[in-house]
């Protein structure tokens, strides 16, 4: 597929503004940078930032949501497979039965790759905002968007079974989804300040049987 001019235009200046965004928050930090310093750098208007981005915060949110947006459509199409093979009729289905499946039949689900790929990818941007350096704000806003997308997911999951995988109230009070953004959150951390010692696939294949475990033991604690 072209691109137009225009279009391209559109990108080239967009990846400037990225590209000098991640380099000042890696100088200075996220918190002391302003819109004004990121537009100098990129050798760009600040008419030109604001044509794309709200400010600063608006900026590195949208580099986030794009990539989650797209991958969420991802993890549909796996929940809908997995759903599938199992029958939400079947009596003594529940919710750990379900999760035990999920783990021994999907051992490293793509989508938690491909997220963990994105990571890679823009490195640099994690490293900086995730680090000693980086924005308490982002984090907090980061776990807060994979929290209501993880409990958004396993509420649908609870009605596509009719109510009868005797769930926790710690699930659907937003506890537990909570707690398994802040370790995804903390896993790509680790990762990063660790150099990436394990590749995309395996990290992913991790953080994946964490969740499952955590997921297939919540009806017990109550």
């Amino acid at each position: 597929m072209s691109h137009s001019p225009g279009d391209l235009r559109v990108r080239r200046t967009q990846k400037l503004i990225r590209d000098a965004f991640i380099a000042l928050i890696e100088e200075r930090g996220f918190d002391a940078i302003t819109v004004g310093e990121v537009a100098s750098r990129a050798m760009v208007s600040r008419t030109a930032f604001y044509r794309y981005y709200e400010d600063k915060y608006d900026l590195v949110m949208k580099l986030f949501e794009e990539t989650v947006i797209t991958i969420n459509r991802d993890f549909d199409v796996f929940r809908r497979d997995a759903l599938s093979t199992a029958d939400p009729k079947t009596p003594a289905q529940s919710w750990t039965q379900l999760f035990k499946y999920a783990e021994e039949a999907i051992p490293t689900p793509l989508p938690y790759v491909e997220l963990f790929e994105h990571v890679a990818e823009y490195e640099r941007l994690y490293r900086a905002l995730l680090g000693k350096r980086g924005s308490s704000w982002f984090v907090m806003n980061m776990r807060a968007y994979l929290a209501d997308m993880i409990s958004e997911r396993l509420q649908e999951l609870v009605k596509a079974f009719n109510g009868n995988l005797g769930v926790s109230r710690v699930l659907m009070d937003g506890f537990v989804p909570a707690q398994i953004a802040a370790l995804l959150v903390d896993t790509i951390t680790w990762w990063l300040e660790q150099g990436r010692p394990y590749t995309t696939r395996q990290i992913a294949m991790y953080y994946y049987h964490m969740m499952c475990s955590i997921l297939k033991d919540v009806p017990t604690w109550e």
